[in-house]
């Protein structure tokens, strides 16, 4: 405290409750003689003046009075100012009944002293505060861009609160569909009707900016406020997502420019909170591929529930150090290890499970790329997607782990691409090792996620940076998408709820045409689809118009989350596992087109994409791909 006492503002706060308690000592004793103290009254005030004034600031140092700040004053600060009045008053009483003195202070004077002080020095520090924030100029002379704030509930509140000491923006009006709301003032700034009344109000304002302030609402509603808003080709903006705002991770008005994402955003999910507590907490958990877009989110998902332990492994050194970067700078009470290592190392992963015991194992690691591993890298697809999952899942069979949750794609349904058909097999090489007692395998199986490594989103971005074109492969092409963090949370969500060989499909919502999402990014930049072109393409290698999250051959079953389904697949057994593996070991040195017309007796609805491409006698091996369908 000595520190700050000596800080200038600290002195002169000082000062002024000096001044005000010398005050309210002298007003209290001119409103009790009505402004007309007798002469030995008047000496007895002034001769008790200084030693009142010594106790009641001594009191307010205690008290803490000086810690805060003028121009942030709040409850808080008005709280703290009537105990520590309150206190020096039943003091000075004390004192004087105590110490008998031939000075005789007027009872209404102790009563009327406190009242005063506690005015002057609350209203002092608000004063200064409204001032501060420009709100005794009035709006008509306050600076900033005037802007209307979409939405009245708690985020639009405080996000008028944070921007009224803004020079940079001006709110002059709330707009919100609850009625009960309509022609109320919020600071000062009046809720002027609905959202659908956007255009009048606009008009009549002269505004070109508006702020979506709810998110907390259906993705919906903010999706319709958002259109509304670029339709009357205003400038939008919006507040950070709920999930951000209540971790402290960011304010409310660190608002920002509405992006693809917000138009694509989804509720918010439940998550059985107790549940997965119980499933992480004091436990250690490993996450394969955890340098990557989902296995990183789980990485930051996980240590909310506070495991002991928490074991990043990932084949790249760089996005292993970007995650160890990351997570060092959050100051976790949880223990964190990583290993740069490659799944099908057998030797490496049951070392590294035998020595730290993990009861939890998120599988995340996988080559995802659809054209990439479609041609030239058919073999590493298999072995890396299918024996590396077989790897790491024996392995925890072998060190006792309780649950093995493997991240799967919906383009292992009727795949016509090798990665698709590759995720299949390592579905069904987990539902092979699941037996009646030991590891757990759950597989959990979703689309798109915004913003991943691949996805066309930053791709988009890119292009419209350079002016265009944007690239799409086919008008029709249609995917679904969820955010990172929705995935994640809900992977772990299925890996509570998982009994053992259960394939979880996870809600998708309806799904979006890259064409619409490609106009929307270019809208939303600033530009119109005459200035930014949309060129297609053709499909890639491997490449299907529709995902699809369910086979033909599949149904589904409710489960009580109502994001989570269960699917219900063709399964496989250990003998048909072990076959698999000697196959793909035997692969080397085939060709990639037989590789593929063999797959397809493996995953019986894989429909590969076969070129028209001759063997080394020159028979070709398309026409054979014809035969054996």
């Amino acid at each position: 405290m000595k520190k700050s006492i000596t800080n200038p503002r600290t002195l002169l706060a000082i000062f002024h409750d000096v001044i005000a308690a010398a005050c309210a000592w002298i007003v209290a004793y001119l409103l009790r003689f009505n402004f007309s103290i007798p002469a030995d009254f008047s000496a007895e005030m002034l001769a008790t003046i200084g030693w009142v004034v010594v106790l009641q600031v001594a009191v307010f140092i205690s008290f803490g009075l000086y810690r805060g700040v003028w121009r942030f004053a709040s409850v808080t600060d008005l709280k703290r100012i009537f105990l520590a009045v309150g206190f020096s008053a039943v003091l000075l009483t004390a004192f004087l009944f105590m110490v008998k003195t031939n000075v005789v202070i007027p009872r209404s004077v102790l009563v009327l002293d406190p009242l005063l002080l506690i005015l002057a020095m609350g209203g002092s520090r608000f004063t200064y505060r409204a001032w501060k924030e420009h709100v005794l100029y009035g709006t008509t002379l306050k600076q900033g861009e005037p802007v209307i704030v979409l939405g009245a509930g708690e985020a639009a509140i405080a996000l008028v609160k944070d921007l009224a000491r803004s020079t940079q923006w001006r709110v002059v009006a709330l707009l919100d569909d609850d009625v009960s709301m309509a022609g109320r003032e919020v600071f000062g700034v009046k809720v002027k009707g609905s959202i659908q009344q956007l255009e009048d109000v606009s008009t009549h304002l002269s505004v070109k900016y508006v702020i979506v302030a709810m998110p907390s609402a259906h993705h919906q509603i903010r999706r319709e406020a958002i259109e509304l808003a670029n339709e009357l080709e205003l400038e939008v903006m919006t507040v950070p997502a709920i999930d951000d705002l209540m971790s402290g991770k960011v304010s409310v008005s660190q608002i920002r420019k509405v992006d693809v994402e917000d138009l694509l955003g989804r509720d918010a999910v439940k998550l059985d909170s107790s549940g997965l507590q119980m499933l992480i907490d004091h436990q250690t958990v490993l996450v394969s591929g955890a340098g990557g877009s989902i296995g990183s989110e789980l990485c930051r998902q996980i240590v909310k529930y506070r495991p002991d332990t928490l074991m990043c492994l990932d084949i790249s050194e760089f996005s292993l150090y970007q995650l160890e970067q990351e997570l060092t700078g959050m100051n976790l009470e949880t223990k964190l290890v990583y290993f740069t290592c490659d799944v099908k190392n057998k030797v490496r992963i049951n070392h590294i499970l035998a020595q730290y015991q993990p009861s939890v194992v998120f599988h995340a690691a996988a080559y995802k790329h659809v054209p990439m591993m479609e041609n030239g890298n058919v073999w590493e697809a298999l072995s890396n997607n299918v024996i590396g999952t077989h790897t790491l899942a024996q392995a925890c069979k072998s060190n006792g782990v309780s649950k093995f949750v493997l991240i799967s794609t919906d383009k292992a349904v009727n795949p016509t691409n090798v990665m698709g058909a590759s995720k299949r097999l390592a579905e069904m090489v987990c539902q092979g090792l699941q037996s009646d007692n030991g590891t757990r395998f759950v597989i959990v199986r979703f689309g798109n996620v915004l913003g991943s490594s691949g996805s066309v989103i930053p791709k988009f971005r890119e292009q419209i940076a350079k002016g265009g074109p944007i690239t799409i492969t086919h008008p029709e092409i249609t995917r679904y998408f969820m955010s990172i963090p929705e995935a994640a949370q809900l992977v772990m969500q299925a890996g509570l709820m998982g009994k053992g060989g259960e394939i979880f499909v996870l809600d998708m919502g309806e799904p979006v045409k890259i064409a619409d999402l490609a106009a929307d990014m270019v809208r939303l930049s600033g530009f119109s689809t005459d200035e930014i072109k949309i060129e297609y393409v053709g499909l890639r290698p491997g490449e299907k118009l529709y995902e699809e999250l369910l086979a033909d051959d599949e149904h589904t079953m409710p489960t009580p989350h109502e994001k989570l389904r269960i699917a219900q697949a063709r399964t496989a057994d250990i003998s048909w596992v072990n076959s698999l593996l000697l196959w793909i070991e035997g692969l080397h040195g085939t060709h990639e087109t037989q590789m593929k017309l063999e797959l397809s007796s493996w995953v019986e609805e894989y429909s590969p994409q076969i070129l028209n491409v001759t063997d080394g006698h020159g028979q070709s091996l398309s026409q054979q791909h014809i035969t054996l369908h």
